[in-house]
């Protein structure tokens, strides 16, 4: 003989389908699939408790959870009032989240048979070239665009993502996985989010690699669209240790228009050959400076782009492009001090249009097969 349901049972049921539209402000996914509903009940004058779970004590998103948690079920005809209490996770329930998460495996996801995520690793021959401006400004300029984006910031010694993104806060951590920060809809990992204001990392190689893997492995970067890795200058320890964590990786180029941009690129190209990787193409940054006379003025020459290009397509034996050259204008450079992108702040001025087409014309560019395993069938006889 079946019990039959109750008002409060269907009230119930329904608050449940309600809160499978409230997302988890860092792991992107719906509190109800997270294990993060601990408890509904409704009583018989109508008035509905929620009992909802936050990752820790501390968590910094526990108001807007229980807003949006409260919102939701009030959606739910025949209800006089909806409360909402939250709880920090017991250890048990953290590292059963993370096994969620992790979906039983720890691992680089990028690197996993299906994955769609584009990875671009930022390099230069050289420092002073913008090559981190020019990163947060395409991360912010996909994520402008409607796509899942993250940044890895490579440059272990030099890091300089939290301040582009205007990131102060530390990433949550759940049992052994990190929740990275966002800004301008672009997830962030940088060990300058643990390092204190004006402390040097003085790490050497092998700690360097252990710091990469982690930023790829250990935080819930959830289904990325596209990955960039913002590199150091140069053909070093970092840039050696991104070809071998992320294989399927292809080096973006940027460089200055200046004469020795091209000698410099060699160098950028001998690593590629080395390595195996592809080349996405060439920015050429810092352009010419528009004067208010509407001439230009090319402070760092001309041509540079159009050098390393050829240089690296005789490195690798394929042609390679140069996918944009961007203007050089103060606005640019007080956006990265700021923690504001340009293409955030003023995406019309002349700067922030190049810088959103490159971003265009990387994420509709074909799909390599570089770092993927791909299943094989042999076919009997010739």
């Amino acid at each position: 003989m079946t019990t039959p349901h109750s008002p409060a049972d269907d009230r119930v049921r329904q608050i449940r389908e309600a809160l499978g539209g409230v997302m988890d402000p860092e792991i992107h996914q719906p509190i109800t699939d997270l294990g993060m509903v601990d408890d509904i009940s409704v009583d018989a004058e109508g008035v509905a408790r929620v009992q909802v779970l936050v990752t820790i004590e501390g968590c910094p998103m526990r108001d807007r959870i229980e807003r949006e948690t409260a919102e939701a079920a009030a959606t739910v005809p025949g209800l006089s009032r909806v409360e909402v209490d939250s709880r920090a996770m017991s250890e048990e329930q953290r590292r059963e989240l993370t096994a969620r998460l992790r979906q039983g495996r720890r691992q680089i996801p990028f690197n996993q048979a299906g994955s769609l995520t584009r990875i671009f690793a930022v390099s230069s021959g050289k420092g002073g070239v913008g090559k981190s401006t020019v990163t947060a400004n395409l991360a912010a300029a996909m994520a402008a665009q409607g796509l899942r984006v993250g940044v890895i910031d490579a440059d272990i010694h030099g890091f300089s993502m939290p301040g582009m993104f205007g990131i102060t806060e530390q990433p949550t951590k759940v049992s052994d996985l990190l929740m990275p920060p966002q800004a301008h809809g672009v997830a962030v990992m940088s060990i300058g989010m643990f390092v204190p204001e004006g402390q040097a990392v003085v790490w050497r190689g092998p700690k360097m690699h252990r710091a990469i893997e982690q930023f790829a492995s250990d935080v819930y970067w959830g289904d990325l669209d596209v990955l960039l890795l913002d590199l150091p200058p140069g053909t070093g320890d970092v840039a050696i240790s991104v070809a071998q964590l992320l294989p399927g990786a292809k080096m973006l180029v940027v460089t200055t228009p200046q004469q020795s941009a091209a000698a410099v690129a060699e160098r950028v190209g001998s690593l590629a050959t080395a390595t195996g990787q592809e080349i996405a193409g060439v920015v050429e940054n810092m352009a010419g400076l528009t004067l208010p006379d509407g001439s230009v003025m090319d402070v760092f020459g001309r041509g540079g782009g159009d050098r390393v290009a050829a240089t690296l397509a005789g490195a690798v034996k394929h042609p390679v492009p140069v996918l944009g050259r961007v203007p050089l204008e103060p606005p640019l450079r007080e956006g990265a001090d700021a923690g504001i992108p340009l293409v955030v702040s003023d995406p019309e001025s002349p700067a922030a249009k190049s810088l959103i087409e490159i971003a265009r014309v990387l994420t509709h560019q074909p799909r390599g097969l570089g770092g993927m395993k791909l299943p094989l069938s042999v076919a009997g006889g010739r």
